[in-house]
């Protein structure tokens, strides 16, 4: 069972309202960062909350969705400790986890199906990180967030 902060912008409001059931039904836990409904907001503000929580490790992972999934994305990997990956399949997810221990899963509210999008939250969501090979790529993102001068 894992523990998943959520959020959306205004524009992933609609997306957001089938994946959170589903991840009960997959026996995790989540909490919700908003946006509560359609009114606009800055998907930076929530990013970086959702960001947070899983970076402080009082969240697992955490699932995004903003218009294009971009912005959220962008605005996530600001966050030390956090490997956001928009993905658009269930193979992304799947080698986002195993390959890049993505710990932020980033969505298209306005690209994505619901039943597309519980198709490519399960996998993120089952697989974890083989480690192996890809251990060493992982350290040098990590390395990145560090200041170089």
């Amino acid at each position: 069972m894992r523990r998943i902060a959520i959020g959306c912008d205004h524009r992933g409001f609609a997306l957001k309202q089938p994946i959170m059931p589903f991840l009960q039904t997959l026996g995790h836990s989540y909490q919700d960062f908003g946006s509560y409904d359609t009114v606009p907001v800055d998907y930076p503000d929530i990013a970086r909350k959702v960001g947070e929580a899983v970076a402080s490790g009082s969240c697992d992972c955490g699932i995004l969705i903003c218009s294009t999934g971009i912005g959220m994305c962008i605005a996530a990997n600001k966050i030390k400790g956090v490997r956001a990956a928009l993905c658009h399949n269930a193979f992304e997810a799947q080698r986002a986890r195993s390959h890049n221990d993505a710990n932020v899963l980033c969505l298209s509210g306005e690209n994505t199906d619901a039943g597309s999008a519980l198709e490519i939250v399960e996998p993120f969501l089952a697989t974890d990180f083989e480690g192996g090979r890809h251990v060493q790529r992982v350290d040098k993102i990590r390395a990145l967030e560090t200041k170089i001068d």
